[in-house]
């Protein structure tokens, strides 16, 4: 056994021998479904405390040559499983027990504070190759530095392959944030040694962040992600499904719904992949759906179960300052965002233009993008929604948002949702109040012009998202009603609010311009549950004036 070649079975061994074990040994179906195919390149990431390293074991003793797990995997879910059909037959649950050599690399171990990123890579070649050849000391080795070029001499001559498992595979984007240099070096190096290297079975990334993009394309493209936004076939391994917990607490009599709103939370689900047969598709034209988990921390759960305390474990391994540090940059919306989804609302965002490492931001939604692969947010990939995910989150989100810089945050959104209820009371005079306090509180640059104006109004209902959905200009055939907020599907009881703004005029012609344009026809869904919305603002007044930043509103039920 050696300490990165065939390491064998201890460390799972060891998992599996623990007061909390919930076996996740299944994932190794799939993952044999893989290799030695084009998808044999398996990324995996996920937060820190979701089971990364303990997965990352079991698969090493599952395909080691030298481990002999062949007793302690059949005691496992994996050995009751059905064999899988693939397009050439089956495959059982045993295909590829010990079959290989195994490659396991802990990058943090490598990347040594002292050294740069090619020196790093340097020694952690010589050790592998080091232990390559003593495995076969009758081997010519070509080079004691090429460790590409040590698994090509040793995997063509004697034809066996080898299975790689890199964990920590980003540890260069978390602990070299600024390394550029390095980190492209970095990701070049696995390129070559991985990439169409016939001698490789199957290669398995697992980290926090899904694989770095720099450039117009990644140097590892050819690896399949399985991330928190995207598990695929991975999903019910990302973490503790309920089944698994309530089973838990039944076993240890702990209080199920109690740990249920501590730690659950997270959302994924599967894209199952086609019958080999294609009956389904064949027979009835319709795509099989993807499968729908709710996963729980797994860490939290463990220490819960095995304490009985059901608290915020989620500081002992990651300090609050490393969310504060992300929520405080001065993206525009971000803090908004944040207080909307410690009220326990959801935001849409775009995950699209996130370039998978913890700098590189351009904006709100990049930054929610890596908090959600960081766990500090779920992710709705249907709706495309992030939110947060359970009350151990809530209490980080509390935590790192005590300083002085959040006060003016929290208040504007405090006036946010004194507006909203305002408005469903229709409230007239304290809609134009509060709206004159939003004001004071916001730059007078959007307040200059109806389109300012319109975005200002935005800001100020900015509570609202947790109810509605917005529609900007929605074209009613005879103009454009400014901004409609929509009921979401979980609040049908809410009305529905037509709002249209008027600059330098008055509430009443605002009111007039909704009645003669008809713009409620286009919403004759929510007859009878309809508040239209009229607000004037009168930028021009001197500032001497009693009507210096003040609003007119009128509300009328349709």
């Amino acid at each position: 056994m050696g300490t990165y070649l065939n390491p064998g079975r201890t460390l799972f061994e060891e998992a599996v021998r623990s007061k909390i074990f919930v076996d996740k040994s299944e994932m190794i179906q799939y993952l044999n479904t893989v290799v030695n195919t084009k998808q044999k390149y398996v990324c995996v990431s996920r937060p820190r405390r979701f089971g990364k390293t303990m997965a990352a074991d079991m698969i090493a003793a599952y395909y080691d040559r030298t481990a002999d797990s062949r007793e302690l995997f059949s005691k496992r879910k994996l050995a009751q499983s059905e064999p899988i059909r693939v397009e050439d037959g089956e495959i059982s649950w045993d295909e590829y027990l010990g079959k290989f050599d195994v490659l396991r690399l802990v990058m943090t171990r490598f990347l040594k504070s002292k050294l740069t990123v090619a020196q790093s890579l340097e020694n952690m070649q010589k050790l592998v190759i080091r232990e390559l050849q003593r495995a076969y000391p009758e081997i010519d080795f070509f080079s004691d530095e090429d460790l590409m070029q040590a698994i090509d001499d040793v995997y063509s001559e004697n034809e066996r392959q080898i299975v790689i498992i890199i964990d920590e595979w980003d540890a260069v984007f978390r602990e070299r944030k600024e390394d550029k240099e390095g980190q492209t070096e970095y990701l070049d190096f696995f390129r070559d040694l991985i990439k169409d290297n016939k001698n490789i079975a199957l290669a398995y990334l697992t980290g926090i962040l899904p694989i770095k993009k720099y450039g117009k394309h990644s140097a590892l493209n050819m690896f399949d992600e399985y991330s928190m936004m995207a598990p695929m076939q991975l999903a019910p391994y990302t973490g503790f499904t309920e089944n698994e917990v309530l089973e838990l607490c039944r076993e240890f009599g702990r209080d199920f719904e109690q740990i249920k709103e501590w730690y659950d939370g997270y959302t994924v689900s599967s894209v199952i992949p086609q019958d080999p047969d294609y009956i389904t598709q064949k027979t009835t034209g319709a795509a099989l759906k993807a499968e729908c988990f709710a996963l729980y921390s797994p860490l939290s759960v463990v220490k819960a179960i095995q304490t009985g305390f059901v608290k915020n474990y989620w500081n002992k391994t990651e300090t609050y300052e490393a969310l504060a540090e992300y929520i405080r940059m001065d993206y525009d919306g971000l803090k908004e965002a944040i207080a909307l989804l410690m009220d326990g609302g959801r935001l849409k965002i775009d995950t699209s233009t996130y370039q998978n490492d913890m700098t590189t931001f351009h904006g709100r939604d990049d930054v929610l993008s890596l908090l959600i692969h960081l766990g500090y947010l779920g992710f709705d990939d249907k709706k495309g929604e992030v939110f947060i995910p359970n009350q151990e989150i809530l209490d980080e989100f509390k935590t790192s948002t005590k300083s002085p810089d959040w006060l003016n945050t929290f208040k504007s959104f405090e006036i946010s949702q004194k507006l909203l209820k305002a408005t469903w009371e229709k409230d007239e005079a304290k809609v134009a109040e509060l709206l004159e306090d939003f004001h004071n509180r916001a730059a007078n640059r959007t307040y200059n012009d109806e389109a300012a104006l319109s975005y200002g109004i935005q800001l100020a209902y900015y509570a609202a998202q947790k109810y509605y959905t917005t529609i900007l200009e929605l074209d009613s055939g005879k103009g454009y009603a400014d901004i409609i907020y929509l009921p979401s599907p979980k609040h049908p009881e809410i009305k529905a609010l037509l709002i249209e703004l008027k600059h330098n005029k008055n509430a009443d012609t605002a009111l007039s311009q909704i009645k003669r344009q008809k713009y409620p026809e286009r919403l004759d869904h929510y007859k009878g549950n309809l508040l239209l919305v009229a607000i004037n603002y009168d930028k021009d007044v001197e500032s001497t004036s009693i009507r210096f930043k003040r609003h007119s509103c009128k509300i009328e039920e349709a």
